[in-house]
């Protein structure tokens, strides 16, 4: 009854947290419940208490059911309250239907069938925004001068052009640049001073990316099975042998950013072995078909794929984030648009600054300033590369700004 129930309501308008594949007939109906929710309106922000509310609910559904979300919450004024960084579900929604709301004084509710899927795979409707940057190499001696060049921008490069070919991201090409000064101590950034903005923050505030992509190759050693001995043309004859008759360890870690707080959200370790010919001639490129027949080009593009369907699947679920890009009067500008697939109605949860941050002698603003969910906006008209759209309240009063963040559900 309840899954009949549930079908009926999927008919009509559905407000949900992400399009995510769906579970077996047998196993749907474990995976249906009915639950309350609820959130404190503040400043007048109805709608982002909705959604609060909404997500409250979505964590009560997912206490009743085999599907584990992680959702964080705290307590204010003794009412459930869902804190700023975590209005976001790991779990699977597949849809959510509010069958009943209403407003209590200062508390919102709702009332919701929540569909909730085990496999974790969402779909969701946004494209987001992925900065590459460049892997180096941890020991430099490992190519030779007679191979390809390329793998440091290379594989970045064809890693980004995967996810684009997903259709759930916007693929950004930095990889002129490299985030370690140190690759052997990679992913630690070697930024000391926790005062200033982190050069990933950097990169993605100046790209407008939600994500970066970085990595390094940790080992592209070549070995043989027999020792190298001799001098002049002999020792040359050997070494060129061990290119042709050898085996060489390919060894890749990749690694994924949060542009908004610098987090590191993803880090894989891939290693693997050619054997055979395993040089890589200096004609080719990563990617290319001549590169892919060589021994070691055919298991360093193995891992491409396997590091693209890696990022895919731990970023499906994540929310979809782009900044104000400026704001008049009552209309506030993102720097997204028709190419992210966001369309006229949609609904963003506005991200402000909730204190002015610790200021130090020098001036400097603390990095982490407190951020909060203070409003709502709601998508008015649309461009291919940015959308406009109003909230409620005022922006000045909410202390909303140039810079600030909007996010998905």
């Amino acid at each position: 009854m309840a899954t009949l129930l549930f079908r009926l309501a999927a008919l009509s308008a559905v407000l949900g947290t992400a399009s995510c594949t769906t579970t077996s007939p047998q196993n749907l109906s474990q995976n249906i419940a009915t639950v309350e929710g609820q959130a404190a309106v503040h400043n007048g922000a109805v709608l982002l208490a909705k959604k609060q509310a909404l997500q409250d609910a979505i964590r009560v559904a997912s206490q009743q059911s085999s599907v584990a979300i992680r959702s964080q919450s705290s307590v204010s004024s003794n009412n459930l309250q869902l804190d700023s960084m975590s209005m976001r579900s790991a779990a699977a929604v597949s849809n959510t239907k509010i069958l009943r709301e209403w407003q209590a004084g200062d508390i919102y509710h709702v009332k919701a069938m929540v569909e909730l899927s085990p496999t974790g795979m969402c779909q969701q409707p946004y494209r987001k925004r992925i900065l590459a940057t460049a892997f180096p190499r941890v020991a430099q001696e490992q190519i030779s001068d007679y191979e390809t060049n390329d793998l440091d921008n290379g594989i970045p490069r064809e890693i980004n052009n995967l996810l684009m070919e997903s259709s759930q991201f916007i693929g950004i090409n930095a990889t002129n640049i490299a985030l370690y000064p140190r690759p052997d101590l990679a992913p630690e950034t070697q930024e000391r001073d926790p005062y200033q903005t982190s050069k990933v923050v950097q990169l993605a505030n100046k790209s407008g990316a939600q994500f970066v992509l970085s990595g390094v190759i940790r080992d592209l050693e070549i070995a043989t099975d027999e020792y190298m001995t001799g001098s002049g043309i002999e020792a040359l004859a050997n070494s060129w042998m061990r290119h042709l008759s050898g085996k060489r360890n390919v060894g890749i870690d990749v690694y994924v950013y949060d542009g908004m707080t610098g987090a590191l959200l993803l880090q894989r370790r891939y290693v693997d072995k050619s054997e055979g010919n395993v040089m890589i001639p200096a004609s080719y490129t990563v990617g290319s078909d001549g590169f892919r027949t060589t021994e070691t080009g055919k298991k360093i593009t193995e891992i491409i794929d396997k590091a693209s369907n890696d990022i895919q699947q731990a970023l499906n679920c994540y929310p979809f984030a782009t900044r104000i890009a400026d704001i008049k009067g009552d209309k506030i500008f993102i720097d997204a648009g028709a190419q992210e697939k966001l369309n006229v109605g949609d609904q963003l949860i506005v991200y402000g600054t909730a204190s002015d941050g610790l200021r130090l002698e020098g001036g400097s603003s603390f990095v982490t300033s407190d951020k909060q969910p203070v409003s709502v906006l709601t998508i008015q008209s649309i461009t291919p590369r940015y959308a406009i759209g109003s909230i409620e309240g005022s922006a000045s009063k909410l202390g909303i700004k140039v810079g600030d963040w909007v996010r998905s559900q």
